[in-house]
């Protein structure tokens, strides 16, 4: 009777369960391939892949579920290339760096990243923080937090008072010298050393603060912070382990030092001139223009005390400019790629930007596919994101009315799929 048992345990476990597959019907779908949207289409999801895109409302069979979203906009979900999920602005907040807990910064990050996901950025860059955004990211990837798919620098590399040297604004007795295990160089064999702890740590690109900016609490928001020999270093070696490389740039020169090196972006660019737009078109440079946190940081520097005295007159003098560069760049056909320095402003109002850019020159349906298969492309993952195409993750969206005429729209994103997991709806 035990083995009759057993033997019926096994049958029972041998039957192959009916997988079931999830029909989305759009009422318009914008797929990132092209630039009109398509009415009247079903997207069939299956596990965390997309399985087919087809014409009409497919009907159901067997065990398929119907995501009813006939009256929406169905989008990719959406990729945000610069973003700061262990922090978020606050008057006063520099505080935090003496009172905040590792594990206060990391439960913090956790509803950061679901914010951020709730918004419709089913993708993001993690452009620096303390190292708690990679286990951030592994935390995600196994499933115990919600959150966007994160590729993360870790910890952003910087010079000795540069900006991102992590002691700026510290009394003396607690500056110490940081090096490059903390992500601070001043030689072409201390960048090679960052480089290499950055692998180490496990990050996914690095980013370098190639001048000064504006948050930091230190006088100069614009000087080159590497030499050339510097900067040169940290993109050979991170060439060598297979790192692209985002720079920080606000100043001219020490944007034009990091295009020449081979960086793969310039963030926010503020100051570029005529020489630093033909050097981005002559390596093919993207540029990432963060206009919301440009605007926001220069906002709240006009509050008494939400800034340390350092950083606001930095933040009034740079941060208005970003969008009117971002539109000469535009204008002049530097390569764009769509990125928000979220933290900077409160998470989960990245898509403010696509306003910001669309107010600057660039139309509606541009700015869109700049956060799709543009993104995808520079995080080399053209095959799995950025498109709604046979074969990719399921990272689906979906908005009220249509992007194109409207952008606005996207800042009110009201289903969220990411990995064929709806987490709004």
């Amino acid at each position: 009777m035990k083995k009759m048992y057993l033997l019926a345990g096994l049958s029972l476990l041998a039957t192959p369960l009916l997988a079931q597959r999830t029909l989305i019907h759009c009422g318009n779908l914008f797929t990132g391939t092209g630039n009109t949207l398509q009415p009247q289409m079903t997207v069939v999801v299956d596990g965390n892949k997309i399985t087919a895109v087809q014409k009409g409302y497919t009907a159901a069979s067997g065990q398929d579920k119907v995501i009813d979203l006939k009256n929406k906009t169905v989008l990719p979900g959406l990729i945000d290339m610069h973003v700061h999920l262990e922090s978020q602005t606050r008057r006063g907040g520099t505080i935090d760096n003496f009172t905040m807990n590792p594990a206060d910064v990391a439960f913090r990050s956790a509803q950061y990243a679901k914010t951020t996901l709730l918004a419709g950025f089913t993708t993001v860059r993690d452009l620096g923080g303390s190292g708690i955004n990679v286990s951030l990211r592994n935390a995600i990837n196994a499933g115990l937090v919600d959150g966007p798919r994160v590729l993360t620098v870790g910890k952003s590399i910087a010079t000795t008072g540069g900006h991102a040297d992590p002691t700026n604004g510290y009394k003396k007795s607690l500056q110490g010298d940081p090096g490059p295990e903390d992500g601070v160089i001043n030689s072409p064999e201390e960048a090679r050393k960052a480089v290499r702890q950055r692998y180490k740590d496990g990050s996914d690109l690095i980013k370098i603060t190639a001048t000064g900016g504006v948050l930091s609490n230190a006088k100069d928001g614009s000087g080159p912070q590497f030499t050339q020999d510097e900067v040169d270093a940290v993109v050979k070696a991170a060439n060598d382990y297979g790192f692209a490389v985002a720079a920080h740039a606000h100043g001219a020169e020490g944007m034009k030092r990091a295009i020449k090196a081979g960086v793969q972006t310039i963030e926010h660019g503020t100051l570029m001139d005529d020489e630093a737009i033909e050097l981005f078109k002559k390596h093919g440079t993207y540029y990432v223009p963060t206009i919301i946190a440009g605007k926001t940081a220069a906002d709240s520097a006009r509050h008494f005390g939400y800034y340390p005295p350092l950083v606001v007159p930095k933040a009034l003098a740079i941060g208005p400019k970003i969008q009117a560069t971002f539109g000469k760049a535009y204008k002049a056909g530097v390569k764009i790629a769509f990125g928000t320095d979220a933290g900077v402003f409160i998470h989960g109002y990245n898509a403010k930007e696509f306003e910001y850019m669309v107010e600057a020159g660039m139309p509606a349906v541009e700015a869109i596919n700049a956060a799709l298969l543009t993104n995808a492309r520079l995080l080399k993952m053209v095959d799995q994101i950025g498109s709604i195409e046979t074969g990719k993750f399921a990272d689906i969206i979906a908005v009220d009315d249509n992007p194109i005429q409207n952008i606005k729209t996207l800042q009110a994103v009201t289903f969220v799929m990411k990995d064929g997991k709806v987490y709004k709806q």
